[in-house]
């Protein structure tokens, strides 16, 4: 944990550092990048009640985590304003609408809850957390507590408390723990090849 606490700690930083191009085009492909790894993410989908599953949950903590928490949080803006200005990057899109008519649905506060999680698990990265197994599984799981937050809290005033448990939270409950396993797994696998590498 005796980490310098900055954005060069991340996988991306080791991969591509900021000082081998322009600050600026980086960032943009980057979260460009991203945000396409987002959209393919979310259109596999297993629909099990008004909120599907999605593989988005592992990329986006994923990105958090390979990105930091700023370039996470960027890449996550970048991927909502796509979707509020109608392009179908969302899962259901464009059946289950577009643009801000779908993000006000009951997907909603779990799109707000992206950008929390992006935050966390890039500032847990950036620590070093993302090097070892177990950190790195109890940071995903905490990430991944905070997109529930937001989440359900919009989707029980749109289909009531319990509904909002029932169909926005235990559906997914393995499901995650499992991309959180995954996760701890990969981190530190990545972080030795990035070494070997460099």
């Amino acid at each position: 944990m005796n980490q310098i606490l900055t954005a060069d700690n991340t996988i991306a930083a080791n991969v591509w550092p900021e000082r081998t191009a322009n600050r600026w085009l980086r960032a943009v492909v980057l979260a460009v990048l991203g945000t396409v790894l987002l959209w393919l993410s979310a259109k596999v989908k297993l629909d099990v009640g008004p909120v599907p599953v999605t593989m988005q949950t592992f990329v986006i903590l994923g990105l958090g985590a390979a990105y930091g928490w700023r370039l996470g949080v960027a890449t996550l803006l970048l991927y909502l304003a796509e979707g509020a200005a109608g392009l179908p990057v969302f899962s259901g899109t464009p059946e289950k609408g577009l643009g801000l008519a779908y993000m006000t649905g009951p997907t909603g506060g779990y799109l707000v809850g992206f950008v929390l999680a992006a935050a966390i698990i890039g500032f847990f990265a950036e620590r070093g957390l993302d090097r070892n197994p177990f950190n790195m599984f109890i940071a995903m799981l905490i990430a991944t507590t905070v997109i529930y937050v937001p989440g359900l809290a919009w989707l029980a005033t749109l289909v009531g408390g319990e509904k909002a448990i029932q169909f926005g939270l235990m559906p997914f409950i393995w499901g995650d723990v499992i991309k959180a396993a995954l996760a701890a797994a990969m981190f530190p696998a990545l972080w030795a090849l990035v070494k070997r590498e460099h």
